[in-house]
């Protein structure tokens, strides 16, 4: 008789504990600083215009972002709880839809539940959770719509629903913060090449072959195309209604088109130096920090570092060298998955037309290396060498633990204290 394919159980259960732990850690002393810090300043006005329909401001972005931090208001109160509850629910989708993307990719409990503790000890996805900016709607809403692609792919029964899911969820990235196009328009482009690749004679209209069997091209430009373009549009609709500024208005502009060649003057024009801006190469060697905060408030001293892990940033860079050699040596697609995506969200940077950048825009780059790091702790795992598996996690944990009154601004015992955890020059 042959062997039965092995079933390996879903850690389902495990993954939610692990998001219900992170909630837990980010919610201490979330209310503190009780004033607006660091980007802070600048969305959380813009979501007060939005909630009165008043001055249409910030319009370097897209709306949904501030909408959501709107929304937080409008249920919380206009208070620190209000203003950082839901970026802290963004904060533990993006952690939960990561895991189960990562699961439906390699269906490895070791490598879902690794990802999951890198992810929640990496400090980027923990700090930028704790925040009313941005960064953490466009990051959940990709990782949801990539968790979709990989379960459609792994279960092309579900395929239809999952792809509709994924593409609204595109949208919703897109609609968060322009970071996230370069990593929405790579599922169509994935697709097309699957299915350009799998011989299929009526490439627009075959239904067979990878990646998710049961949909024809053309559905899937339309889910995955056609779909986030209308969501992103839709997320505009306030911008006809501002008291001030509204689109069609004498102050405001003609259309929607008009409005988006405002948004991209506005985004270019940014040439002032800033003391925390930083480069590409910096980012990667983890040298380059940023302080949210730093100063007395709340009856302490007080600070708050946005900094890569010093542990797994570097050893992530050696797993994405262990990822392309599986890539091209045994097509492992999993492997080649997590490279393509990290030199998507990193090239981007390398050559957009932004010439001041700061830290944060690693967040995207940096869950991709962390997932490199996690296939290559289970690659050890599965070959018995657990404990060097187990090792760089505990780590993790380890360098959590004592950078994590400097990520929640606890009570420090003075100006200078900061001197503790800035080991390097660049991340004074």
């Amino acid at each position: 008789m042959t062997q039965a394919p092995p079933q390996p159980r879903d850690p389902l259960a495990w993954t939610a504990g692990l998001c219900a732990a992170f909630v837990a850690l980010a919610l201490v002393r979330l209310q503190i600083p009780s004033a607006p810090y660091f980007d802070e300043v600048h969305y959380l006005p813009a979501a007060r215009h939005l909630l009165a329909l008043g001055d249409y401001v910030n319009r370097e972005h897209p709306l949904l972002g501030k909408e959501l931090i709107a929304l937080g208001i409008a249920l919380f109160g206009d208070a620190p709880l209000g203003w950082r509850l839901v970026p802290l629910a963004a904060g533990a989708l993006a952690l939960f839809a990561a895991m189960r993307a990562l699961w439906f990719a390699t269906l490895s409990r070791f490598a879902t539940l690794a990802y999951g503790v890198l992810l929640v000890t990496g400090f980027q996805l923990f700090v930028n959770a704790r925040i009313a900016m941005l960064d953490i709607f466009f990051i959940a809403f990709l990782a949801l719509a990539y968790w979709q692609c990989a379960a459609a792919m792994r279960e092309p029964e579900t395929g239809r629903c999952r792809l509709a899911v994924a593409g609204v969820a595109l949208g919703l990235s897109m609609a968060a913060k322009w970071n996230a196009v370069p990593l929405a328009v790579v599922p169509g482009l994935a697709f097309l090449v699957l299915r350009w690749r799998a011989g299929r004679r009526r490439l627009l209209l075959s239904r067979r072959g990878a990646p998710v069997p049961g949909i024809t091209l053309i559905e899937a430009a339309l889910w995955l195309g056609v779909i986030p373009l209308a969501i992103y549009a839709a997320s505009f609709a306030p911008a006809w209604y501002f008291a001030q500024g509204a689109i069609g208005s004498p102050d405001g502009v003609a259309n929607l088109v008009a409005l988006h060649e405002q948004m991209v003057s506005m985004q270019e024009s940014v040439i002032q130096s800033h003391p925390y801006q930083s480069t590409w190469p910096q980012w990667v060697l983890n040298t380059r920090a940023i302080w949210y905060l730093y100063e007395a408030t709340d009856g302490a001293q007080r600070g708050i570092l946005l900094v890569g892990n010093p542990l797994t940033m570097l050893l992530g860079l050696s797993a994405l060298l262990w990822c392309l050699f599986r890539a091209l040596l045994a097509k492992d697609r999993a492997a080649s998955a997590v490279v393509i995506l990290y030199a998507v969200a990193l090239g981007f940077w390398i050559v957009a037309d932004k010439p001041i950048q700061f830290y944060y825009h690693y967040f995207l780059p940096s869950m991709f290396l962390l997932a490199a790091l996690a296939l290559a702790l289970d690659a050890l795992w599965q070959s018995g060498r657990r404990w060097l598996a187990l090792a760089p996690l505990a780590g993790s944990v380890v360098m959590f633990a004592y950078f994590y009154p400097i990520m929640t601004a606890a009570p420090l015992e003075g100006p200078r204290a900061f001197l503790a955890w800035t080991w390097l020059e660049g991340w004074k």
